[in-house]
């Protein structure tokens, strides 16, 4: 849920609402009580909307008495929604965010996309991802695309902290807070071994076969999940995959490989990028492919990163 911490105002059936409110309800008690069923903590709300925790809880009381009913039940322990709340939460969360996307889209027509919008990409920037910004500057050429590289170690940590303003990162994103759009570049999995590994002039390699020498991986601050994503501990039929050494970017996990520490999974388009006489690069068979996905944080999505989301889908 993106909720963005500007006031609107909702037109009333047959009259004109006073400033900030829609239908009798304040704008900011909506959004207040949309961060905080997000949240469900008083504190972490208030530091989202730069207001204080009484201010919060100023603001989910009035909401309360406009609808004559509890909507948060809170206690020393945890905060939670009444199941009026839930109710109320599943109505009000499509009909704000479509307020929201219309005045959004509005501005947007009235004074173009313009300015900057920072695209984080890990690896290698593709023919697929270069192919979505050329698409993006023809049709916004007031807004300049910068492309960064983000670590790969941290895929989500530059989009949670506002360094880019959205990022093509490896699948799966499970992250709290951060909008999954297109997904591209599906393709099979690649095996870096060096070439004087046994593999090497293998055609193809079975994924029972990563059981037969160490596996290198990519250390955190990434999440487990998506470490574990990169870098199995098993194979599909259960047999361990022994650990290879860790690494924080894409080049220690290449330099180990061909030095012979162990071998690497990685995406084909990264693969063919950073091509190297030292290291051959091998097709798996028998694990998911591999894919890319464009994040955005929900807090910060704009007409910008939507219109980007429209280029990579335009084009994949």
């Amino acid at each position: 849920m993106s909720v963005t911490h500007r006031s609107a105002s909702l037109p009333a059936r047959h009259q004109a609402p006073a400033p900030g409110t829609a239908g009798g309800l304040e704008i900011r008690e909506l959004e207040c009580f949309l961060v905080l069923a997000e949240e469900l903590h008083f504190g972490r709300t208030g530091a989202r909307l730069y207001v204080s925790q009484s201010r919060v809880s100023q603001l989910v009381r009035a909401l309360e008495r406009r609808v004559g009913a509890r909507l948060v039940e809170r206690t020393s322990r945890r905060v939670r929604l009444t199941p009026l709340g839930t109710d109320f939460l599943a109505a009000l969360r499509p009909a704000y965010d479509a307020l929201r996307g219309t005045v959004e889209a509005t501005v947007a027509a009235a004074r173009g996309i313009g300015g900057r919008l920072r695209i984080g990409f890990q690896g290698a920037a593709d023919a697929c991802l270069m192919k979505a910004v050329d698409t993006f500057h023809t049709r916004h050429p007031d807004c300049a695309a910068q492309l960064v590289e983000i670590p790969l170690q941290d895929p989500f940590g530059p989009v949670h902290r506002g360094e880019v303003d959205a990022a093509v990162v490896l699948l799966p994103v499970e992250e709290p807070g951060l909008v999954l759009g297109p997904v591209f570049s599906e393709q099979q999995q690649t095996l870096a071994v060096s070439v004087r590994h046994p593999f090497a002039s293998r055609a193809s390699v079975d994924a029972e076969e990563l059981a037969d020498g160490p596996l290198i991986a990519v250390e955190g601050p990434a999440p487990e999940y998506w470490r574990h994503a990169q870098a199995p501990t098993s194979t599909p039929g259960g047999r361990t995959v022994p650990p290879g050494p860790g690494v924080r970017t894409l080049q220690e996990g290449l330099t180990s490989a061909a030095a012979g520490r162990g071998a690497m999974l990685l995406c084909r388009p990264t693969a063919d990028y950073h091509g190297r006489r030292d290291v051959a690069f091998v097709p798996v068979t028998g694990l998911p492919d591999s894919a890319l996905g464009l994040v955005w944080h929900q807090d910060r999505e704009t007409a910008r990163t939507r219109a980007f989301s429209a280029a990579v889908t335009d084009v994949t």
